[in-house]
């Protein structure tokens, strides 16, 4: 659905204008989406994020700050974000051994099996967020705009 009709606003002061609001529903959009595919599973999108980061890191141990750095929204806390996962056993904080101002932190075997489901039940598919309505080269198009636009 176009833009106009989404927001009831028939006429926009630019070209801008509308790209710019576009822009902010659509996150809006696609995270309402990810939010709601991820309560079932009594995650938030920030808690998926911060999982799949320390998948990635898996079995090296991650800090606060390398989850704050790779975050995708760095206005998360990230140390409640970690206190909320490690209450449901999905990740596990030790002092670092090398310096004890520092905690590693590890995503556990549990976090490791429920990204595996997540990933299996399709819910972290970009197809979800209506990604597969763009060709491969509109795809691309976009992502590079996209980059254009934080140049």
């Amino acid at each position: 659905m176009r833009l106009e009709d989404e927001i009831k606003q028939p006429v926009f002061q630019s070209d801008a204008q509308k790209a710019y609001l576009n822009v902010l529903y659509t996150a809006g959009w696609m995270n309402q989406r990810q939010n709601a595919a991820f309560k079932s599973y009594g995650l938030t999108g920030p808690q998926f994020n911060v999982l799949r980061i320390l998948r990635g890191q898996h079995p090296q141990p991650a800090t606060v700050a390398l989850l704050i750095e790779r975050m995708l929204d760095k206005t998360s806390n990230a140390s409640r974000i970690v206190d909320k996962l490690e209450e449901k056993k999905l990740v596990t904080r030790t002092v670092c051994p090398a310096n004890r101002r520092a905690v590693d932190i590890r995503i556990t075997e549990t976090g490791l099996r429920l990204l595996r489901q997540i990933d299996d039940d399709g819910l972290a598919d970009p197809a979800r967020a209506g990604l597969d309505n763009l060709t491969t080269a509109e795809l691309r198009q976009l992502s590079a705009l996209l980059d254009k636009i934080r140049a």
